[in-house]
């Protein structure tokens, strides 16, 4: 795709030390049958993450922080460069396969949903995945059903796609892991409908590198509560592309 094609779809992938498999998440993000704009955002990794990002400088855009800052911040940092009409998380160990990314992002370029979830827990919980997360997915849908009166299947997964318009308007405010909750509170306060399609997930463990951890539930209910009552400020636009 030339830099000055207007692309389908935006992937943002914040990084932070993922040296072993960044190189690969943009391979197959560069392959797939889709106009794909790919921003990788270098949270302040000190392996070789740079390194191995370098040689996609004139194919992908890369954004670097000297220190780490959170995956929120640096989705939020890659916003003001996207210009996909889908946009769309990716993470950068691969627990997500970049191949799910057409079939999530499908129903927004055929003008069907504004909003899509990529659900891990259409046919139960993945093989391998903790006990604990286990148990605040669980509580984090149950959340969302008792505060916005909405069924959701999967709150916390990476793979949630938005148009464009739609993630610009929430005027997101994460720093770190509550992008989840903040993103899920606001597109249901905007009475967006949250289509949820079934995707593939393999977890891997605290040794392999994951970072989010189940003590990071209590911001995740605290934004969940925070964004059912609390006002924001949507930005002003001129008119959509």
């Amino acid at each position: 795709m030339s830099r000055s094609a207007e692309p389908e779809v935006s992937v943002i992938v914040p990084a932070l030390n993922e040296e072993a498999t960044i190189g690969e998440v943009v391979e197959r993000l560069l392959a797939l049958p889709l106009s794909v704009q790919v921003i990788v955002v270098d949270d302040g990794s000190t392996d070789r993450t740079a390194a191995v990002l370098a040689p996609y400088a004139d194919r992908i855009l890369i954004l670097r922080n000297e220190r780490p800052s959170g995956k929120g911040s640096a989705i939020r940092q890659a916003l003001p460069h996207v210009r996909g009409e889908a946009v769309i998380i990716q993470d950068a160990d691969l627990e997500y396969a970049p191949e799910q990314i057409p079939g999530i992002v499908r129903p927004i370029l055929q003008g069907e949903s504004d909003v899509v979830y990529g659900s891990r827990f259409t046919n139960g919980f993945p093989e391998g995945m903790a006990l604990p997360n286990r148990v605040v997915n669980v509580l984090l849908a149950w959340t969302v059903r008792l505060l916005f009166f909405r069924r959701i299947t999967d709150e916390a997964t990476c793979y949630k796609a938005f148009r464009r318009e739609v993630l610009f308007d929430m005027d997101l405010s994460c720093r770190r892991f509550e992008f989840c909750p903040e993103v899920t509170a606001k597109a249901i306060r905007m009475r967006k409908d949250i289509l949820e399609v079934p995707i593939d997930y393999e977890p891997r463990s605290k040794a392999a590198g994951k970072k989010i951890r189940w003590t990071d539930a209590p911001d995740a209910f605290w934004t969940l509560l925070k964004w059912r009552f609390r006002a924001w400020k949507r930005p002003r636009r001129e008119s959509s592309r």
